[in-house]
């Protein structure tokens, strides 16, 4: 039924549950798995001139990249297992729900199989739910786990 299931990440524990499971989902429909993870970008600061250093901001890009090679590595490395064909994407973007949907559109994927975070409150209020804005904006079929 689906051809190539994309399975966004930010690391945390539901996130990894929730990629098992995909990696299960995409092993029962013969299905590819493109593992994505969004790098904040560092464009939010509002003062760059009482920011960090120029060195700093290395330093915080830097293991940011290496966070998210170790996330997706993580997917790629338990489809492989599963002998399930998958490929990683890791892109710096300050939404990363946009990033979510930019990245399963270029790479052709029928299917966004994501994790909910089920923020409530005042906290979703505020913080809101990328899950949320990935449903809201995808033309793309997401199935969320819970």
């Amino acid at each position: 039924m689906y051809q190539k299931i994309l399975i966004p990440t930010d690391g945390s524990d539901l996130c990894w549950e929730a990629a098992q499971e995909g990696i299960r989902f995409a092993k029962e429909n013969n299905a590819q798995v493109v593992a994505f993870h969004a790098i904040p970008s560092t464009s939010y600061m509002l003062f760059p001139e009482s920011g960090p250093s120029d060195s700093i901001i290395g330093i915080f890009e830097k293991e940011a990249d290496q966070r998210a090679n170790l996330f997706v590595s993580r997917i790629i490395s338990h489809a492989q297992k599963a002998n399930i064909k998958a490929e990683a994407v890791c892109q710096k973007i300050d939404y990363a729900w946009k990033g979510i949907i930019e990245t399963a559109t270029a790479h052709k994927c029928d299917l966004i199989f994501m994790a909910s975070h089920g923020r409530r409150g005042l906290a979703n209020l505020l913080l809101g739910s990328e899950t949320m804005k990935v449903l809201t904006h995808s033309s793309i079929a997401v199935l969320v786990y819970r």
